[in-house]
C-alpha cells in the first residue's frame, strides 16, 4: 500500500502495517483480476444468454445489471469487493483511535509553529442530509463524524483509508487528481494565469494543495461542509508547507462575490451531490467565476459516452457501495447541465488526462502535443494505465 508522506501520518505497528499491505493488495486483486473475470463471465455466458432471450443486446447499464446479477461469478465479484471496502476501515481504526489525542497535538503544533493559509469554520452551517445521514463508500461515520471538541478523526480515517484503497494510484500524498489536472492546464493554456483558486467539497484537502504547487502565486481555498475533515486538511496543508485556506461552506450557496475566481474545481465531488443540487453548485461556479474563469470537475465519465457493460460497470458503486447520487449523476449530459447553469455550449471542454502517478511528468507534455487525442470517453479502471476524466467550461 501506499505510505503518506506528512507528519499526520499515522503510525502502525508491524501487524498494523500488514493487515493494511494485505487490504490492499486484496482490492487490487478484486478491481483488476476479478473485475477481468467478470467481464469474460458476461462475454460467455450472460450476454450471450440476454441475446437468445431478447433477441439483441443489453441497450443500457441497468439492463446489463439486471442479466447478470443472478450470475455467481458476479455474486463473488460484488461480495468480496464490500467485504474489502469494509476492511479498508476497518484495518485504519485500530491505529487511529491509539493515536487521536496525538493527532490532536500535532495538528495543535503545525498552527503554533507554521502559521501557513487559514481555516475557517461556521458552527451555524447545516450539514446536508446527504452527508450526514450517509457513511459513503461505507466510512464509519462519513466525513462529518465528530466525537469531541476539535475532532478531526474523520479526516485521518478518510486519508490513510484512502491510502489502503487505491493500492498506490493516488499517486505519493493521493494528490494524483489534483497534480495532473493543474500541471495539465498549466500546459495546455500557458498564457492562463489564475489569481484565485477555489476547490469545491475537498475533503481533506488532498488534491486542493496541487493547485497551490502548480500555481504557487495564486490563493487556493478549499471548502467542505465537514469541519473535521477541514480541520484535518488545514494541518495536512501546514505539515506539507502549503498556504492553502479552507472554510466551512456548502458549494450550493457559496459566500464569495460576483466575478471573484480565475478557477472552480473539484475532485469526484458531484457524484456525492443529490441531482437537484447538482444544477446549483454548476450555477453557483457559474456566478463566482470571473470572465476567461475556467470551471472543472474531475468525474468518471458520462454514461452516455460508454458502452453498455462499462456503464454497468462504472454504476456499481450506487447499488452496492452507498454511493446513491453516483449513478443519477452520470445519467446527466454534462454540456446540457453547464448550458443549463449558463455557460456558453461553445465554451464546454472535456478532457481525459493521464496520470503523472502512472505515466510520469512527461506524459502530460505528450497529451498537451495530442490536443484533439485527449478528449476520450476513458477513464481510470477503462483506459490504458490510468487517466482522469474531467469537464467544464470557459466562462
Amino acid at each position: 500500500m501506499l505510505e503518506l508522506k506528512h507528519d499526520l501520518r499515522l503510525a502502525t505497528t508491524r501487524d498494523e502495517q500488514a493487515r493494511m499491505n494485505f487490504v490492499s493488495g486484496l482490492r487490487s486483486y478484486v478491481l483488476n483480476d476479478m473485475a477481468s473475470g467478470m467481464r469474460a463471465a458476461y462475454d460467455k455466458d450472460v450476454e450471450p444468454a440476454f441475446r437468445r432471450d431478447k433477441r439483441r443486446a443489453p441497450k443500457d447499464g441497468p439492463e446489463v445489471h439486471k442479466a447478470i446479477r443472478s450470475n455467481e461469478y458476479f455474486k463473488f465479484y460484488s461480495s468480496l469487493r464490500v467485504t474489502a471496502q469494509d476492511m479498508v476501515w476497518q484495518s485504519v481504526f485500530p491505529p487511529l483511535e491509539r493515536q487521536r489525542g496525538d493527532l490532536k497535538q500535532r495538528a495543535q503544533k503545525l498552527a503554533g509553529s507554521r502559521k501557513l493559509g487559514s481555516l475557517k469554520l461556521d458552527p451555524s452551517l447545516p450539514v446536508p442530509r446527504s452527508v450526514s445521514a450517509l457513511d459513503v463508500h461505507l466510512m464509519p461515520g462519513n466525513y462529518d463524524g465528530e466525537y469531541e471538541s476539535g475532532d478531526l478523526a474523520a479526516g485521518a480515517l478518510y486519508d490513510n483509508g484512502l491510502a489502503v484503497f487505491s493500492f498506490g494510484l493516488m499517486g505519493q500524498n493521493l494528490d494524483d487528481i489534483g497534480q495532473s489536472i493543474s500541471r495539465f492546464i498549466k500546459a495546455r493554456y500557458p498564457k492562463f494565469k489564475p489569481a484565485r483558486i477555489l476547490d469545491l467539497g475537498c475533503t481533506i484537502g488532498h488534491n486542493t494543495g496541487s493547485w497551490k504547487d502548480t500555481y504557487p502565486d495564486a490563493q487556493v481555498i478549499g471548502i467542505d461542509v465537514a469541519a473535521p475533515c477541514l480541520r484535518y486538511a488545514h494541518a495536512r496543508a501546514q505539515a506539507q508547507s502549503r498556504a492553502v485556506d479552507f472554510e466551512q461552506m456548502n458549494a450550493t450557496e457559496l459566500r464569495y462575490p460576483d466575478a471573484s475566481f480565475d478557477v472552480v474545481f473539484s475532485s469526484m465531488f458531484l457524484h456525492e451531490v443529490p441531482r437537484k443540487d447538482i444544477s446549483r453548485v454548476i450555477a453557483e461556479a457559474h456566478r463566482v467565476l470571473k470572465p476567461g474563469g475556467l470551471m472543472l470537475h474531475m468525474e468518471l465519465p458520462p454514461n452516455a459516452q460508454l458502452s453498455p457493460y462499462d456503464a454497468f460497470y462504472l454504476d456499481w458503486d450506487s447499488s452496492y457501495n452507498n454511493e446513491p447520487y453516483y449513478k443519477p449523476f452520470r445519467d446527466l449530459v454534462p454540456q446540457l447541465v453547464c448550458k443549463e447553469a449558463g455557460f456558453k455550449s461553445a465554451n464546454y471542454v472535456q478532457f481525459v488526462v493521464p496520470s503523472i502517478a502512472w505515466f510520469g511528468e512527461q506524459a502530460v507534455a505528450e497529451a498537451v502535443a495530442r490536443q484533439g487525442q485527449v478528449d476520450s470517453d476513458k477513464t481510470g479502471r477503462l483506459a490504458d494505465g490510468l487517466q482522469w476524466y474531467c469537464f467544464g467550461a470557459w466562462r
